[in-house]
């Protein structure tokens, strides 16, 4: 299938002119059956010039944070992305596996209701009933893939994995094999392979992770963006991106409109105003930098397909409402509260007072 045609192709194939001169140009040590050396590997992620090539962003933040999550990578621990919501955790590990494996499709899904076959290895049951246990009648499990290749497996939203079910990583993370009874044998892990999991500790359905469990991992805590330009940056650029998978018009949505929304963000999610003088009330919902995002692309879509082209205060209205406003009561009144003494006093926020306070009435 054309590239064009996927709404979210992944890391590889979107980047794959970047991660094929890294790794033409690359000369640093490499560890086994890596694509790129761990350097190439922040390159990558941080972006900036490469001997005359452009490398793209992936993220915004602290280049020592990402140092350390490759050099966990390079050795037997796994890594743990930790931090709340919209934090970047999931784009991250899914471009440390495509620059480091190749391939960041090797995704375990975690859930409530998550069984070990997932995390270890199913069967066939036609072939196991006709053939009885055998090699042939194995699942295997995108981690059961990643030990036999030497590639990355990712664990999305470890916390919400029960915990007799995390706890059967414990063998596999320590002794770095993946016993199977019925045959009597094993998978020992190729060099390579590691385990990049995700988690939150806001999320209402989390499952502490176990010490022993917790000791095979090194955990980097992603922190939301340390600054008002930085969190622009990331919520134009991704803005962008998305915009173009979905064929809207990258003018659709203008800096200033980008700028307001990532002001209120910031300012209910710290319960300041920007200039320190007013103290707010933080609503329930993260109002996290991806919800930005999401807030822009829906304006943008609202704009394109029943506006006049540009994103204006009633298209951001309507998706900024549904944002912040998770607990109708709770958070309906804080926001209104933010409406009438902030965004109302703002000279220059008049219309999208107007256009909030309409969505509310």
């Amino acid at each position: 299938m054309d590239i064009n045609e996927i709404i979210r192709p992944h890391a590889e194939a979107t980047y794959q002119s970047e991660l094929e001169f890294l790794r033409e140009n690359d000369d640093k040590p490499r560890p086994q059956n890596w694509v790129l050396s761990p350097w190439a590997v922040v390159q990558y992620l941080l972006g900036g010039k490469f001997k005359g090539f452009e490398i793209e962003p992936k993220y915004y933040g602290s280049r020592r944070l990402m140092e350390v999550a490759v050099a966990t990578l390079a050795t037997d621990r796994a890594l743990l992305l930790l931090g709340v919501p919209g934090t970047a955790k999931t784009w991250v590990s899914e471009h440390l596996a495509a620059a480091i494996s190749g391939d960041s499709t090797l995704l375990v899904q975690g859930t409530a209701g998550m069984n070990e076959e997932q995390i270890r290895y199913g069967w066939n049951y036609a072939k196991l009933l006709s053939e009885g246990p055998s090699k042939g009648a194995i699942v295997h499990s995108p981690i059961m893939t990643a030990m036999q290749n030497g590639k990355i497996a990712r664990i999305e939203e470890l916390t919400r994995i029960p915990s007799d079910v995390q706890d059967s990583l414990i063998t596999l993370l320590s002794e770095k094999v993946l016993p199977i009874p019925e045959l009597a044998t094993e998978v020992a892990a190729r060099k390579g392979f590691n385990i990049i999991a995700t988690a939150n500790d806001r999320d209402k359905g989390v499952n502490e992770l176990s010490s022993a469990l917790r000791r095979r991992f090194n955990t980097v805590v992603l922190p939301v963006p340390s600054n008002f330009e930085e969190e622009v940056k990331i919520v134009q650029n991704r803005v962008e991106k998305i915009g173009k998978s979905l064929d809207l018009p990258v003018e659709l949505a203008p800096i200033q409109e980008i700028q307001r929304l990532v002001t209120i963000f910031r300012e209910l999610r710290n319960g300041v105003t920007e200039d320190g003088k007013t103290k707010l009330k933080s609503p329930t919902s993260t109002l996290s930098t991806a919800e930005a995002i999401s807030v822009i692309n829906n304006g943008q879509a609202l704009a394109a397909h029943f506006g006049n082209g540009i994103l204006k205060s009633n298209d951001l209205a309507a998706s900024l409402t549904g944002a912040i406003v998770k607990d109708p009561t709770q958070d309906k009144i804080i926001w209104i509260e933010y409406l009438e003494t902030v965004v109302k006093e703002r000279e220059s926020w008049t219309d999208l007072y107007k256009a909030c306070r309409e969505m509310l009435s």
